[in-house]
């Protein structure tokens, strides 16, 4: 096991995207009217959900 448990690469870049399309849509949503913020919120959600998915996977050496 590891001692270094933070996400790297391309599940540390994920993560980020995921978040920051998370919160400009959740600030945007409360500024502006529209359906398709809660739309690219749920995707933030998502990217970030697979970024956290991509670190677990690498840190159990793929194991279910």
């Amino acid at each position: 096991m590891r001692a270094n448990t933070s996400p790297t690469g391309l599940a540390r870049l994920l993560i980020v995207v995921g978040l920051l399309i998370s919160f400009t849509s959740i600030t945007a949503a409360f500024l502006t009217p529209g359906p398709i913020w809660r739309y690219l919120i749920a995707a933030g959600c998502l990217v970030q959900f697979l970024g956290w998915m991509r670190h677990g996977a690498r840190s159990r050496g793929g194991a279910r």
